[in-house]
């Protein structure tokens, strides 16, 4: 049975950083392109960052590059996303997910999802 389970999210002020981590189990983690979604209340979920099964190449939206940075730990079985620079609007709930697919970007190509964890940017 296959496990993706977030951690680290929280409540942060504005230019603030937060480190989210997830867990999997139950799948070659290293298989698997790794990404981050995000959805805030009344939007739909959106592509926020994801990483290749070495973790040699990464996509990031354009609205969190240069403030978020994505990794991956295949000796762990972890993805982190690295939020700095912290904005108002990055106020969402953000899903951890797996692949096999090519196209990380796509939400529907993404096999497995975590349950999700909540940021919340005070301004």
């Amino acid at each position: 049975q296959v496990q993706l389970v977030e951690s680290g999210g929280g409540l942060v002020q504005a230019g603030g950083s937060l480190r989210l981590s997830c867990a999997a189990s139950g799948l070659t983690f290293s298989r698997y392109v790794m990404g981050w979604f995000r959805q805030a209340p009344g939007k739909e979920r959106e592509f926020v960052a994801a990483i290749t099964w070495s973790g040699g190449t990464t996509w990031l939206a354009d609205s969190v590059k240069g403030r978020f940075t994505i990794s991956r730990d295949n000796a762990k079985n972890t993805v982190h996303l690295q939020m700095n620079s912290l904005k108002p609007e990055d106020t969402a709930v953000y899903y951890c997910a797996a692949s096999l697919g090519l196209v990380p970007t796509v939400e529907k190509l993404y096999d497995y999802w975590g349950q999700g964890t909540q940021v919340t940017v005070s301004s």
